[in-house]
């Protein structure tokens, strides 16, 4: 049986990386986001995702940001779910126990990229993981437009019911046939959470636990809501907020993510638009849109 979490549940923000010039760490503007995240509600963090642009850090940078998530996470009561996978089985293994001992709360492992494994092949990359880290929670993570691979709803059930502490997924397949077929068949205390901050509310709808978002780096307070109300039944007050920052969810993707959630966020004072290459700044026209979107939400 899965391991029961109950604080896995809600909303989680996949956290940017907030950068100087000089394309080094800016510990304090980095610290103060993780801050104004739990002050507005979101009460799970996880540095070194895809929004926070982990594959252009190197391993030192990623400890010390997880290392930094969890100092503030923790004096403030919230947890971390860091991520920690990679291409490399072995590598995501010694990545993830040096997660554990950094004091993150579980830990967040992308579908293996580029290999292209078989559905054996990811089921037993997984295997091994979990194996190597066990009462340690893990979260899958399914996002196969980034990855080339899909994690089926078959492979996620047979590792939810194999190893109780694989206690989740994120499904950003966008695949809703086969999120619910998850959703029906999961073991007690699987958790599923949302990939996409625009398919939570019918997701939630369908059984899902939560959202994993980007969005939540720009608006926690309305997002943490939205979910929050969705979980409690709270539909018409969820609806409304949803459709409000449905413009600004779907717009965060008009070019690679996270460059517009930075640009948004500098557009508020919260950090610098300085992102890692092969990522650049977001072009004029997004710059526009962005800007018009994020004006309607403030009316």
């Amino acid at each position: 049986m899965t391991m029961r979490i109950d604080w896995l549940r809600g909303c989680a923000t996949a956290l940017v990386t907030p950068f100087h010039k000089d394309g080094s760490i800016d510990d304090d503007c980095f610290k103060s986001l993780v801050e104004r995240q739990i002050k507005n509600g979101v009460k799970i963090l996880i540095p070194c995702g895809t929004t926070g642009e982990s594959v252009t850090m190197s391993e030192a940078e990623k400890i010390h940001v997880i290392r930094m998530t969890v100092e503030v996470a923790h004096k403030l009561k919230a947890k971390v779910i860091a991520g920690t996978g990679s291409n490399n089985t072995a590598a995501t293994i010694d990545f993830t126990r040096r997660a554990r001992e950094l004091g993150a709360d579980g830990a967040l492992v992308v579908a293996p990229y580029y290999n292209r494994p078989t559905q054996d092949g990811i089921f037993a990359h997984f295997s091994e993981i979990a194996k190597s880290v066990k009462k340690f929670p893990l979260m899958l993570y399914n996002v196969p437009g980034r990855t080339c691979s899909n994690i089926s709803a078959e492979t996620t059930l047979k590792l939810a019911n194999e190893f109780e502490n694989i206690a989740a997924t994120k499904e950003a397949s966008g695949n809703f046939s086969q999120i619910m077929e998850i959703l029906q068949k999961r073991p007690k205390n699987f958790r599923v959470f949302s990939g996409d901050d625009a398919t939570t509310l019918p997701l939630i709808a369908v059984g899902a636990d939560g959202l994993v978002s980007v969005c939540a780096n720009e608006i926690p307070k309305e997002t943490a809501a939205m979910v929050e109300r969705a979980l409690s039944g709270a539909w018409t007050s969820a609806r409304r907020i949803h459709y409000k920052i449905l413009p600004l969810m779907e717009a965060n993707f008009i070019e690679a993510s996270p460059a517009p959630c930075k640009f948004v966020m500098q557009e508020m004072n919260l950090l610098e638009e300085n992102l890692r290459l092969p990522l650049v700044p977001v072009t004029e026209p997004t710059r526009l849109k962005l800007r018009g979107i994020t004006k309607e939400l403030e009316k």
